[in-house]
């Protein structure tokens, strides 16, 4: 019988991890009121779970030039969408919806982000994305043109395709185990608290 968060082996209760990865899940839990289903299909393999929150977190927590959360989210849905990972669309589409506190961006940025009514900043930073996952995702002097002139830094182009390269590896890894969203990520951002 397989595991309904993974088809690998996920842990059976929180005191068998190593105590850095149940404090980083208990601590997600208190701040969520649940633990994502991606940290329990993860921890089965304690030093890439840490690999990964690691890097995750110095691509999304960390202050950017002027790249903003609900920007980075933006990146992560479309990115998501396109690798058709059910999970990050779900999960990483609620945190747009809070963050934009717009409770139709992300299933728009989900659909299309060309037919999504975004600013011309916000298609410029998809368009660039989607070159990143899809394309070869040269960054030449063409794209970089484009992206200042959308009011990106460098910095920010760094973050843009460093963001899509990694939600390529999560987007994969999840569909890999066959990791469902949890079903609180649907509502979430939808309606006016």
């Amino acid at each position: 019988m397989t595991n309904p968060l993974s088809r690998f082996q996920v842990p059976a209760t929180l005191e068998e991890l190593p105590e850095d990865i149940r404090t980083a899940i208990v601590s997600v839990q208190e701040k969520a009121g649940f633990v994502p289903n991606v940290f329990l299909m993860l921890a089965h393999r304690p030093d890439e779970f840490r690999a990964f929150f690691s890097y995750h977190d110095a691509l999304m927590e960390r202050e950017s030039d002027t790249l903003s959360k609900a920007e980075k989210e933006m990146i992560v849905v479309a990115t998501s969408a396109r690798n058709r990972c059910l999970y990050c669309v779900v999960a990483h589409g609620a945190l747009l919806r809070i963050y934009s506190k717009d409770p139709l961006v992300a299933d728009n940025v989900a659909i299309n982000h060309l037919t999504a009514g975004l600013s011309e900043r916000h298609r410029v930073m998809l368009d660039f994305a989607m070159h990143c996952g899809i394309d070869v995702g040269e960054f030449s002097s063409d794209w970089q043109t484009r992206l200042e002139q959308a009011g990106f830094t460098l910095q920010d182009c760094w973050d843009i395709g460093a963001i899509t390269a990694f939600f390529g590896m999560s987007n994969r890894l999840v569909t890999m185990a066959g990791t469902p969203p949890n079903e609180e990520f649907y509502l979430m951002g939808r309606l006016p608290r």
